[in-house]
């Protein structure tokens, strides 16, 4: 698996299956029940494959599988991520930031209207600005960091719908 190097933080991927949805699905269900290196959980036509609590680190990947058919086609679209709980984090820390900086924004338009002086507000948008820069590089940081523990979720999903 080739995993690109653009602005992508989750990367996805789409393949057709060959064998019906539900074999396939019912092939992770039974792989859940013995593997020892990887908790796999399925509802409905969602497989997430997550590397086990004591191996996990902070950012350690996730494989969000979703298996369903088009025109009686099989398809899988796979998407990997870090954990909810990281995601979430980072979101919100990103719209802190955003919300922060428009408030800058606001604050010296405001200044520059009433004739005031503006450089704390210019000040404080140059710093959220490059608060935005390490959220984002800290976010491919943690992609880098996963690199491995991606592609060995993605060796486990080609393993297991191989061995149908």
């Amino acid at each position: 698996m080739e995993i690109k190097k653009d602005i992508v933080l989750r990367p996805r991927f789409f393949q057709d299956l060959d064998m019906p949805s539900e074999k396939v699905l019912e092939a992770f269900k039974q792989k859940g029940k013995g593997c020892k290196n990887f908790k796999i959980s399925r509802v409905d036509h969602h497989v997430f494959i997550k590397i086990p609590k004591k191996d996990q680190h902070f950012w350690s990947p996730q494989l969000h599988l979703e298996i369903y058919d088009v025109n009686d086609q099989p398809k899988l679209k796979g998407l990997f991520g870090p954990s909810p709980t990281v995601w979430t984090f980072f979101m919100f820390a990103h719209f802190i930031v955003f919300t922060a900086f428009l408030g800058a924004c606001i604050w010296i338009y405001v200044n520059m209207s009433l004739g005031d002086d503006c450089l704390y507000g210019i000040i404080t948008m140059f710093f959220l600005f490059i608060n935005w820069f390490v959220l984002y590089f800290a976010g491919r940081l943690g992609k880098e960091a996963s690199k491995k523990e991606m592609h060995e979720l993605y060796r486990f999903m080609e393993r297991t719908i191989n061995s149908i």
